[in-house]
């Protein structure tokens, strides 16, 4: 079994999350809950299940919005390419997503997102540069927008990385650093601020993450 517990520090509000995930042959069975399960008492608030076949498909069932979102992936072969496909269904919400990506070789990968129903539709394009990879860059395009997103990320040794975002359809420029580790799992800084504002007050997030396997 593996255990997760992610906590998220936002000024003066805090929040937890927790799952649990066990393999049962070719499936994994997960649950998972959030600190409102255990607020004022045990409750079903906050609580998830799932089955996944990995490279397959995902059911999740969230159960106090007694809701099931079902996600069938695939792939087929065009141009000597592998061209990834995932099928995405919200039963409560009615939300059906296809998602689909291309790698034309290690530095260079094209993914297009679409929302069924509201026409929202996404093309990112994900550069890699570097003998070692360590940098990438991310424009991606909106296209009910009309307006692009810009990422760019930076690895380094040890497990940090650095990435900056910037939206211009809202002008929202986000920073993270991030830092990776096996034994002590995962904690990320982030911050964000519009610069449309005259006064720019930052957004200062924190999150960690530990795993565990029992």
């Amino acid at each position: 079994m593996k255990a997760t517990v992610k906590g998220r520090y936002e000024g003066d509000k805090s929040s937890t999350f927790a799952a649990f995930a066990v393999n049962a042959g070719d499936l994994k069975l997960k649950a998972s809950m959030t600190d409102a399960t255990f607020v004022h008492g045990p409750s079903l608030n906050g609580l998830a299940l799932s089955v996944e076949k990995p490279g397959s498909f995902i059911i999740d069932y969230n159960v106090p919005k007694k809701d099931v979102r079902f996600q069938f992936m695939n792939s087929v072969r065009a141009f000597d390419k592998t061209v990834n496909l995932t099928y995405t269904h919200a039963r409560v919400d009615n939300r059906v997503g296809l998602d689909g990506s291309v790698a034309f070789d290690p530095a260079n990968k094209v993914s297009v997102s679409y929302a069924l129903g509201s026409g929202n539709c996404k093309v990112k394009y994900v550069y890699t540069h570097g003998v070692l990879r360590r940098t990438v860059l991310e424009p991606c395009y909106d296209v009910s927008k009309n307006s692009w997103d810009f990422a760019v990320t930076r690895k380094f040794d040890g497990g940090d990385s650095l990435r900056a975002i910037y939206q211009t359809s809202s002008k929202n420029l986000g920073l993270e650093w991030n830092r990776e580790s096996k034994p002590y799992g995962s904690f990320k800084i982030s911050t964000s601020f519009n610069l449309a504002e005259q006064k720019k007050v930052p957004k200062i997030i924190a999150e960690s993450t530990w795993n565990y396997e029992m």
